[in-house]
């Protein structure tokens, strides 16, 4: 599969496959370039895990059971979404082809005993809408200078990504509006399993590698803030009590968080292709107002 920016002028082929499958001037440089998305990684795998086919397979088929060996699945996670974000687009063909071939290799089993496959396109249409969902909504609560329109986009954007791992991006929401619905409808089916919860657990606490123990502090944090940022209907299922002052709470803690990494050395909290795409933007943005 190839997955190919639409709408590429002729002229700007080279520098179009050299930005990858967005670029400088696109609205997720801008979003995936904050700090403050870490807690967003958070509160995406907190709902996540609230489909039972995802959670199953996933604990079934990778690390979970070792809680020495969680922290590095989060982390090749996280470089995944470097990659697909601000790489060239043949790291991000490279990606999405091992990616694509791993979930095509691994079944799960569900509780009645019923055989699934890790790449069947409602599970992974699940995970990106509960993804990209999670970016936007800690994006626009933390402060992130997005209009509505912006949201819009950003979202119709992450098709591409959706494309990365297999799915059929005209089956993906485009919307703020469409991604709103597709997640209301998804509600009946949700529920917390025992390894949802045995993950929530784990994700607090986790034995991180000695070269990432000075991490021990931060995460605790991070993890209360993503999991307190996710809708109420979900944290309820989780069995934790919601109302409309524990949102006001998560807010604030989200703009302080943004606003406080915005003084923070960004080696401290930005991986290096999120740093490099923050220059590019500015230097997109200086050429604006020239």
């Amino acid at each position: 599969m190839t997955v190919t920016p639409p709408g590429t002028p002729a002229g700007r082929v080279r520098a179009r496959e050299d930005d990858g499958l967005f670029g400088p001037a696109s609205v997720t440089w801008r979003v995936m370039s904050e700090p403050v998305m870490w807690v967003a990684g958070f509160r995406a795998f907190y709902l996540q895990a609230l489909h039972p086919r995802v959670m199953r397979g996933t604990w079934q088929n990778t690390v979970f059971t070792n809680p020495k060996q969680v922290w590095g699945r989060f982390v090749r996670t996280t470089e995944f979404v470097s990659v697909r974000t601000f790489g060239s687009l043949a790291d991000v063909e490279r990606a999405g082809a091992r990616v694509r071939r791993i979930h095509a290799s691994l079944h799960g089993c569900d509780e009645e005993g019923g055989r699934f496959r890790l790449d069947d396109p409602e599970l992974l249409l699940w995970v990106h809408c509960s993804e990209i969902s999670s970016y936007a909504d800690v994006a626009r609560r933390s402060g992130v200078p997005l209009t509505h329109q912006d949201l819009d986009t950003f979202i119709d954007e992450q098709r591409r990504s959706a494309a990365v791992v297999g799915l059929d991006p005209a089956t993906v929401p485009a919307s703020v509006t469409e991604l709103d619905q597709y997640c209301a409808s998804m509600r009946p089916r949700l529920r917390v399993t025992p390894e949802a919860r045995r993950a929530l657990l784990r994700s607090v606490n986790p034995a991180l590698p000695v070269p990432l123990l000075p991490l021990k502090l931060l995460v605790p944090g991070l993890t209360a803030i993503g999991f307190a940022s996710l809708p109420r209907w979900a944290r309820r299922l989780y069995g934790i009590p919601a109302s409309p002052l524990t949102d006001l709470a998560a807010t604030a803690s989200l703009r302080a968080l943004h606003e406080g990494t915005r003084g923070v050395p960004g080696r401290l909290v930005v991986l290096p292709a999120a740093r490099a795409a923050s220059t590019r933007i500015r230097a997109v943005a200086r050429s604006r107002r020239r």
